[in-house]
């Protein structure tokens, strides 16, 4: 046994990663054999090579514990720095080891990932009591063959066509005339994976507070809105220049034919010059397949761009029928990508695809970066939903009006489409270089009543997104400015319909006293009326509090606890809002009479206004303090 360590401690000689074997096991195998790269949630394997004079290894009472650290800053409570111990088994939600078996002194030890790890670099290392043993790096991707994983997918053909294909086409062209480019993602060529973990870390997130950025990273939804950020490089050193003009000092976008070659440029020297939407989306293709998250290449024919965000595309002319210029238009063809993640923050039933656009448009959040949204928000027109539906909803399903501005300055409508925009969404076909529609994923048929209807819904919400509002009905509790114990006073509460239709409800408002631990009292306050409230209206209901009413039934605690309800019965629709109110105490006012000097005497004016409906009797002002000749109670005339 090696100086310096105890009987119990094992010297550890050498670590085998066993990376060929881990690499097939986790669908690695394609980045090459120089470094393991796993795939979170799921174990792999480590061989520990023990020292010939080393004790006895017994898993049972061995004491070994595992390090693992991702980041610069590795912390526990980022979960970037996570201590399991040897067990009898692994645990498939959790970072946690079992040793597998021994053969002399080769230890088989089985680790598994936690399915909601950071993804990154990270280290291994083992302790025994006070020493540590570094065994090796590896990095930790997602893992679309976990279903505790964010990005899991259940079909195995869609995982070897979005996660794992390194060659597909890109749409272009117009609806009547689709042309696939054929596109190399490359994202297991050498070097490729390493880029894609330096765009992450060159993302301003990062650079302020890199600790929350890694912790961060365990997020499918929040490394997708990174990378729509990063591929372009309008507000940072991302990845492409956009241009659609002058291609003087760099590549015309249309010469490239696969991501390695951009990738490994920004890599060496920088933003790339040039690139245009296909572009953008294919390497952001790339990085998303390269770390794990299933992707896909989407081209909408027929694409709008809303730059008023109120879902139309305005075309002005004058009286001569020339063409105003103005920020609206619709391109002939403009291409995304969809990644596929569930969606906790919204709900199962936006899980699955999720569009983002790394091409710099408009800005979101003060960043040009475009999602993720949910497909499924988009094509039902749930505009309030994250991130960035409106101005997708409208790149899909937007109404085209033209409009000629006369010369008094009106502006007549004088023709339109609501059919043109969103045509032959494209994408490739699994397992084939065919192309696929998948247009019905984003809209109802054109012209059907359901795409009106949503059509109608989406501007509904559009106009609550942006006042910062969510559809349905909505109650508040707004309270009086002056609510001291004693006096009377008015609140109110407040039903506004965010609804698209006129809703009729029964509308309650009650009030009762209430103590500091819960327990409620008697009820000191009572209002209700049946009222019908328009789509986008409020209504009102007061409710006046008289001190005759609470002043017998409030404890010493001064709580009032307000709840208003709406009861629709036809609709099983109940909504409630509550608020607890602490009535304010007089206030005491102290006035000097003089000058406080030190060590000399100085008269006080106390002064205290009765709130109470009637005299107070029997009290008494206490004063107490540093330097006060008399600390007993003075008599309150």
């Amino acid at each position: 046994m090696s100086q310096g360590l105890t009987e119990e401690q094992f010297l550890i000689e050498r670590c085998d990663l066993n990376i060929q074997m881990n690499h097939s096991n986790h669908h690695t195998e394609q980045f090459g054999e120089d470094r393991l790269i796993v795939r979170r949630g799921h174990p792999f394997s480590i061989t520990l090579l023990l020292s010939p004079d080393s004790k006895e290894f017994k898993a049972a009472e061995t004491r070994l514990t595992f390090i693992v650290e991702t980041g610069p800053l590795p912390r526990k409570d980022s979960d970037t720095m996570v201590s399991f111990s040897l067990s009898e088994s692994t645990v498939d939600s959790e970072w946690s080891a079992s040793a597998n078996n021994q053969a002399g002194n080769r230890i088989s030890v089985s680790i598994n990932s936690s399915p909601d790890a950071p993804i990154g670099i990270y280290s291994l290392t083992v302790a025994q009591e006070m020493q540590k043993t570094f065994l090796g790096h590896f990095i930790l991707l997602f893992n679309a063959w976990c279903p505790r994983d964010g990005v899991f997918m259940d079909s195995e053909r869609k995982r070897q066509e979005y996660v794992l294909a390194q060659h597909g086409q890109v749409y272009r062209g117009t609806f009547k005339r689709i042309k696939g480019l054929p596109w190399n993602f490359g994202q297991f060529d050498t070097g490729i994976l390493d880029i894609c973990l330096k765009i992450l870390d060159n993302n301003p997130k990062f650079v302020s507070d890199a600790d929350r950025d890694c912790s961060a990273r365990k997020n499918p939804i929040y490394v997708t809105r990174v990378l729509s950020a990063m591929i372009n490089s309008n507000n940072d050193r991302g990845v492409l220049v956009g241009e659609w003009g002058d291609f003087t000092g760099g590549a015309h976008p249309g010469s490239w034919i696969g991501s390695g070659d951009i990738l490994r440029k920004w890599a060496e020297s920088g933003p790339v010059r040039y690139g245009q939407c296909w572009v953008f989306a294919a390497v952001a293709c790339t990085v998303s397949r390269a770390l794990g998250i299933p992707c896909r290449v989407v081209t909408n024919f027929g694409s709008a761009h809303d730059t008023d965000a109120n879902l139309l595309i305005e075309n002005f002319y004058d009286e001569d029928g020339e063409r105003m210029s103005g920020g609206d238009s619709v391109w002939n063809f403009h291409v995304w990508v969809d990644s596929w993640m569930t969606r906790p923050d919204m709900g199962e039933e936006f899980s699955g695809w999720q569009t983002s656009d790394p091409t710099p448009q408009e800005t979101s959040e003060g960043i040009f970066c475009c999602g993720p949204a949910s497909v499924k928000a988009i094509r039902e027109g749930e505009l309030t939903k994250k991130y960035d539906v409106p101005f997708i909803f409208a790149e899909v399903n937007a109404d085209i009006v033209d409009l000629v501005r006369l010369s008094n300055g009106e502006f007549i409508k004088f023709s339109g489409s609501t059919t043109s925009v969103g045509r032959f969404i494209s994408t490739k076909a699994v397992g084939t270089d065919e192309r696929r529609d998948i247009t019905h994923h984003y809209k109802y048929p054109e012209g059907s009543t359901e795409e009106r209807q949503v059509f109608e819904k989406a501007k509904h919400h559009n106009k609550l997104q942006q006042r910062g509002e969510e559809p349905g009905l909505h109650l508040k509790i707004k309270l009086a400015d002056n609510m001291s114990i004693g006096s009377n006073f008015e609140v109110n509460a407040i039903l506004t319909n965010n609804c698209m239709k006129t809703k009729t409800c029964s509308f309650l408002f009650i009030a009762r006293a209430v103590g500091y631990n819960g327990k409620q009292g008697e009820s000191c306050g009572f209002a209700s009326d049946k009222v019908e409230v328009p789509s986008g209206e409020e209504r009102h209901l007061s409710l006046k509090l008289e001190y005759d009413s609470y002043g017998g039934v409030i404890t010493s605690d001064r709580l009032i606890q307000l709840s208003a309800i709406t009861i629709d019965k036809q609709t099983i629709d109940f909504h409630k809002a509550e608020k607890t109110i602490v009535l304010d105490e007089p206030d005491i006012g102290i006035k000097l009479l003089g000058e406080a000097k030190v060590d000399q005497p100085v008269t006080a004016h106390l002064t205290l206004l009765n709130s109470l409906p009637e005299p107070l009797q029997n009290c008494s002002f206490t004063i107490e303090g540093l330097g006060l000749t008399d600390g007993k109670p003075i008599g309150l005339k």
